[in-house]
């Protein structure tokens, strides 16, 4: 299948939004949704991906460095696992080490765009990575890091990389660094871009062309879309004229006050962008964080058993090492380590209706791994069983609001996984739930912004966290695809 030519002329922002909202709007494309699942199975039976757990000092291409004990690559590409000391005075736990990731490099996470029959498509992959407890998850067109992408790993061509490392002759709708996870990377980011293309793309075996509707009705299944997906979609500026037409006719006051917040005339809401970015400002220039490298065979309360590094309160996460053999990727097998959370966490927006304008309650939230201290956060953003082993007053505010919450207040409520490519089985429950009274209006580290204003963030690096864009992409989803 081959795609239609189209022009290239770069759209004003309302006609942008126009054609991104007709895309949401509709559920049947190229593809039927039906069609997908049968497509989707049908690749699920070919991937034939086998992960084997095995001791990290059995890893094939991997060493720990003499000295300092870090998990590196022979070739000294691709990542490291290295340690950090942190230390946050006044904060509830005031210091503490742990292993962390450090890929210095930028990836791309990049997703193709065009049009059928006047409707945006997006391409999307059928993707198996290591660490994905179920397998093949759906990814974005190309997700590659720039060892991947330039062939240090000495196999097949990243498919459709081109577009994006060149997209001078392309029609470029958004091009952003973002970070990654910040209590598990030390200043990961990557650029997340979407390239609409004006000619024909051949669609090669394991890909298809979704619309916007389609992707987000997929995103109330478990597990389905992936981590680098979400992320990717949240770059859209799916905001202002045109949304009206992706709402359904008779939308519940829910829906109505979360399409103002989409558009236009959200453009300032109970605060104003000049406000937010002061408060965010405010939190980087005030907030005492100091990250130290350590040897990773120096961190404290940390040991190596049974061939994993581990917690010595078995809590918050491992790293672990796996064995690959993988059909259809650009190298057929390999060794790495990967990071497991063993349990599943809670990621939650708290909104409220604000003058008719739905509103989300985020937190600046200072992690080790940020580029920049501070980025914004969910509302709550945890793994409540961690805070077993932490002092009470560690544990997060507005947990209990979370998990107390009446089920007719919980509008999104879907169980994803996070990126398979570095984490083992690492799932968080994502939630969109409306506040009650309890929930306060004040507090020093959060404040009500409106989802035009958080989208009008995502043209700038570093300003949300990649759980937040997560969730500012679930939120999206509610327009069209009602649970």
């Amino acid at each position: 299948m081959t795609v239609p030519a189209a022009s290239r002329t770069a759209f004003p922002d309302e006609r942008l939004s126009r054609r991104l909202s007709r895309s949401a709007a509709l559920t049947d494309g190229v593809t039927a949704l039906s069609d997908y699942h049968r497509w989707f199975a049908a690749c699920a039976r070919r991937s034939a991906t086998e992960v084997e757990p095995v001791p990290l000092d059995e890893l094939a291409g991997w060493r720990r460095e003499p000295g300092t004990g870090n998990l590196v690559h022979d070739s000294g590409l691709f990542f490291s696992v290295e340690g950090i000391t942190v230390e946050r005075p006044g904060a509830a736990v005031p210091r503490w080490s742990q292993p962390v990731i450090n890929q210095p490099e930028t990836g791309i996470l990049g997703l193709l765009m065009t049009e059928f029959d006047g409707v945006a498509h997006f391409l999307m992959q059928a993707k198996t990575e290591p660490g994905n407890h179920n397998g093949l998850q759906l990814s974005p067109t190309v997700q590659a890091t720039r060892s991947n992408y330039t062939g240090a790993h000495r196999g097949r061509p990243v498919p459709y990389v081109e577009y994006f490392r060149d997209a001078s002759r392309h029609t470029v709708v958004a091009d952003v660094r973002q970070s990654e996870q910040g209590a598990w990377f030390y200043r990961k980011r990557n650029r997340n871009m979407i390239v609409e293309v004006g000619e024909p793309v051949e669609v090669r075996e394991g890909f298809c062309w979704l619309t916007l509707g389609q992707i987000h009705r997929l995103l109330a299944l478990d597990d389905m879309v992936n981590m680098d997906s979400r992320t990717v979609l949240s770059c859209l500026p799916l905001t202002g004229a045109g949304l009206e037409d992706a709402a359904p006719p008779a939308a519940d006051a829910f829906r109505t006050a979360l399409l103002r917040s989409c558009g236009s005339g959200a453009d300032e809401g109970v605060h104003s962008v000049g406000e937010i970015l002061h408060w965010i400002n405010e939190a980087r220039s005030t907030t005492e964080l100091r990250v130290r490298p350590t040897p990773l065979n120096q961190i404290t309360g940390w040991h190596t058993t049974g061939g994993r590094i581990s917690h010595d309160s078995g809590l918050f996460f491992d790293v672990m090492g796996v064995r690959v053999r993988a059909r259809g990727r650009e190298v057929d097998q390999w060794t790495q380590p990967l990071v497991a959370a063993g349990r599943t966490g809670v990621i939650a927006f708290l909104t409220r209706p604000i003058d008719g304008v739905l509103h989300v309650l985020m937190r600046a939230k200072a992690e080790p791994g940020h580029n920049d201290v501070v980025e914004l956060a969910p509302t709550v953003q945890c793994t409540p069983q961690n805070y077993a082993a932490l002092p009470a007053a560690a544990r997060p505010a507005l947990l209990d609001e979370v998990l107390d919450a009446d089920p007719r207040r919980i509008r999104f409520d879907t169980t994803l996984s996070e990126e398979g490519g570095r984490f083992y089985h690492t799932r968080n429950r994502y939630l969109v739930v409306e506040a009650d009274d309890s929930v306060p209006d004040d507090h020093p580290d959060f404040r009500w912004v409106t989802l035009r204003q958080l989208t009008d963030l995502l043209r700038h690096s570093y300003y949300l966290n990649v759980e937040a864009r997560t969730l500012v992409t679930c939120l999206r989803s509610l327009l069209t695809a009602p649970q």
